[in-house]
Formats: C-alpha cells, sequence, structure tokens
C-alpha cells in the first residue's frame, strides 16, 4: 500500500487507434485487447489497484464508447463496478470491493497522445500521479517508484528498462565466431516503459492537441533538466502486436504472471 497522504492518480491514455494490432483493433479499442480473457485495462487497474491507487482517469478516443460500455456491463456483472454519477463532463464509476473510482474524458478523435494528457489536466491538479499508456505491464512496486521521484524533486520520471534485442548477436574473433547470443538484453541501452510519475507542472510543457508526449514533451522537459529515469531491472513486456500479445498469454498461461500482484 502507498504512504502517501493525498491519494496519487492514475491517468490512463487510452485513446489510440492501435494500428498495429488492427486485426484486433478494427472492432475495439486496444484497452479492451484482451490477455487472459480480461482486458489488458484491467490487468493493469488490478496491479495498480493492489499497491492503493485506486483513482483512475482515462483519457478515451477512438472508439471511446466502447470502454465506457465494459465499465457499464461491469457494473451490472461480477466485477462490481457501480455508477456514481458524473464529474466535469465525465463517467464515473466506483468499484467495490476492488474500489476503483474511474473518471472517463473524452478527448477527442484525433488528439495526439500529449494533448490527451494535457486534457485531463483539471483532474490531475491534486499533486504527484502516475501516467502510463494502455499497452504494457510490469512488476515494480509503485512506492518505490514515487520514493524516488519524489528525492529529486523534478517535474518527471520515466520508468526504463534495458530492451531486448530483435536479432541474434555472433561475436567474431576474424572470422571465426566465438558465441551466439540470441536475442540478448541491451544492458547499455535503455528504453521507456510507457511508465512516467509526474507533477501538474508538466502541463506547462504541452501546447495542444497535437502535442505528441515522447517527441513533443518529453524532449522539452529532459533540455530543462526536469525529466529523471528510474531503472527498473525486473519484468516488464509490452503489448504492442498480436506477437506480443500472444507471448503475454503465454506467460499467463503457464507461468505466475510477474503483474499477477493481486490475489
Amino acid at each position: 500500500m502507498l504512504e502517501e497522504e493525498v491519494a496519487v492518480k492514475v491517468a490512463i491514455i487510452a485513446g489510440g487507434m492501435g494500428t498495429r494490432m488492427q486485426e484486433e483493433t478494427k472492432t475495439k479499442p486496444k484497452a479492451l485487447v484482451t490477455l487472459g480473457g480480461r482486458p489488458i485495462m484491467w490487468h493493469m487497474m488490478k496491479y495498480f489497484g493492489h499497491y492503493g491507487l485506486s483513482d483512475f482517469v482515462i483519457a478515451l478516443g477512438y472508439k471511446g464508447d466502447a470502454i465506457k460500455d465494459y465499465f457499464c456491463q461491469s457494473s451490472q456483472s461480477s466485477e462490481n463496478i457501480q455508477p456514481s454519477g458524473q464529474s466535469q463532463g465525465s463517467d464515473v464509476f466506483t468499484a467495490d470491493p476492488a474500489v476503483w473510482t474511474t473518471q472517463m474524458i473524452d478527448t477527442g478523435a484525433d488528439t495526439q497522445n500529449g494533448g490527451r494528457l494535457r486534457r485531463l489536466a483539471d483532474h490531475l491538479q491534486d499533486g504527484t500521479f502516475f501516467m502510463t499508456y494502455c499497452d504494457s505491464l510490469m512488476d515494480a512496486v509503485p512506492q518505490n517508484l514515487i520514493d524516488f521521484h519524489k528525492s529529486h524533486g523534478r517535474l518527471a520520471t520515466v520508468i526504463v528498462v534495458n530492451p531486448r534485442s530483435r536479432f541474434g548477436f555472433a561475436e567474431l574473433e576474424g572470422d571465426q565466431v566465438l558465441r551466439f547470443s540470441e536475442k540478448p538484453l541491451l544492458t547499455d541501452r535503455w528504453i521507456s516503459t510507457g511508465y512516467f510519475i509526474l507533477e501538474p507542472g508538466i502541463f506547462d510543457y504541452i501546447d495542444g492537441d497535437d502535442a505528441e508526449w515522447s517527441y513533443d514533451c518529453l524532449p522539452r522537459l529532459a533540455s530543462d533538466g526536469q525529466l529523471m529515469a528510474y531503472r527498473h531491472k525486473s519484468f516488464w513486456r509490452c503489448m504492442d502486436t498480436a506477437k506480443e500479445r500472444e507471448a503475454l498469454e503465454q506467460i499467463w498461461a503457464d507461468t505466475t504472471p510477474p503483474w499477477k500482484v493481486w490475489e
């Protein structure tokens, strides 16, 4: 559970078209692509909820009504997610016993992901918050991430991991192959997991709906010395393609999934 006196909100950017998973996203948003029979967004929210982060603000866009319908249907099933009215144009649901409060904000069909985050600003002004896309899972303990973020005092922390090479590497001596590494971990490189811890001051770095978070906003934060990196060295996987989804399905079916921290 978090030690924070003020609840830390979780912003989920769930408005993109998921073009690299068109076989799935022609009929539903990427957030509702299933893993083990449940939407990936459900897995993400269960993970955060286990650690006491249960106040979600979701940026809707492409097929956003399908996400609203999912919560409405869940409110009539064993999920026990109950509608609790509307707030500032958003649909709000409260889940019990999971105790999820979910605000769903329509951020426009064509808005870029930085712009989507900016449109959530009115709901994220209370203090430190998490932000993530709806396409990856990890096993980091949120309190550790928050402690690191608080320790440096900057506006933004990105959680980074070592990437795995797409190809095998041959180590040569002359023309002789000494050894061969199949898709090794690149320990001298770091990539973004798509998970961030942010302060409301980051909204000054987002100019409008056309702002792209990774290409427009993060470079500006870095240039001003306002972006720090937390090196996560345990489990993280993205679900950006059908192949990556199949790999996560295999982890879910064959082992104890590292992200399944809940009972």
